[in-house]
């Protein structure tokens, strides 16, 4: 990701942390005002969201440092490692709620909350779905795996604030057990967010990586000119960056030059078609082995 990028990452990181403070604030008084359970669980997840956000910005800054000697990929990878922690703070606090909730239920409160806590649900709801709108935007298009986590959590911030508005507006009509049962989906809602980041980030950063996409930059290399056969692909992904290791097979009358040009083709084909910026491409000569006699 280039300099750019990352501040544009950044600023990303950044809207979510000024909108998270505004509205938890404001959920968290508002719900104590109007008595909403739902809205108080809402107005808890929104203070972790905050200290998520600031993780996924302490590795988006730390991904940007030049390469040294103790990393010669350099720091991308960071992005991952805050993406994974975001997750933690996420299922944490997913469990707080789901036990408040379920302590609420089963202490049958009989006090309807106020439907004040319903429009503020909605507003928040509305935000937060311009702020996902925003980020998943701007992931898209850095492919930064950092800010993918920022945006998969702000649209379950909303979600979350529409699950509120149905348990509020359900405890108007006779039935206040509506609210805290919103505020134990809210929780349920909050660690299924937490496990599908934790998931897709352990993924990657165990080198896992899609195998359709290998298929994909099979066909690519075997269609560059000189290439026999494709030995052995494999792929991994560090932060935003892709690092691909191909071994192809070429003709063995081939010079070193033209070999090398093959190599180049090769890795001007992956950036151009698959936006691959780190290829290695080891050759191999094309030599069938003979049968032992």
């Amino acid at each position: 990701m280039s300099e750019k990028g990352y501040e544009l990452a950044e600023r990303g990181a950044w809207i979510s942390i000024a909108a998270y403070i505004v509205l938890s604030l404001f959920k968290l008084v508002v719900g104590a005002f109007a008595n909403s359970e739902a809205l108080r669980a809402d107005g808890l997840n929104n203070l972790t969201d905050i200290i998520a956000s600031i993780t996924v910005l302490i590795g988006l800054k730390i991904s940007k440092k030049p390469r040294d000697e103790n990393h010669p990929y350099g720091h991308s990878r960071a992005e991952n490692v805050a993406s994974l922690v975001a997750s933690f703070i996420m299922l944490l606090i997913g469990m707080q709620v789901l036990y408040e909730a379920v302590h609420s239920i089963f202490a049958a409160k009989e006090q309807t909350p106020d439907l004040l806590a319903a429009w503020a649900a909605l507003a928040a709801a509305i935000v937060m779905l311009i702020v996902y709108s925003y980020n998943q935007r701007l992931a898209k298009q850095l492919n930064s795996q950092a800010l993918k986590a920022v945006a998969k959590d702000n649209l379950s911030d909303a979600l979350v604030s529409i699950g509120a508005i149905v348990g509020i507006v359900g405890a108007q009509f006779g039935l206040p057990w509506l609210d805290p049962l919103a505020a134990f989906f809210v929780g349920l809602i909050i660690m299924k967010t937490a496990i599908d980041i934790f998931r897709e980030t352990s993924h990657l950063l165990t080198d896992g990586f899609d195998e359709e996409k290998l298929l994909e930059y099979k066909q690519v290399i075997e269609s560059v000119p000189g290439v026999k056969s494709v030995r052995d692909l494999k792929a991994r992904i560090q932060g935003n960056h892709i690092l691909l290791d191909v071994t192809v097979k070429v003709d063995p009358s081939l010079s070193v030059v033209k070999s090398h040009f093959i190599a180049d083709q090769i890795e001007e084909m992956m950036e151009e078609v698959h936006k691959v910026q780190s290829t290695f491409v080891h050759i191999e000569p094309d030599v069938k082995e003979k049968s032992s006699q």
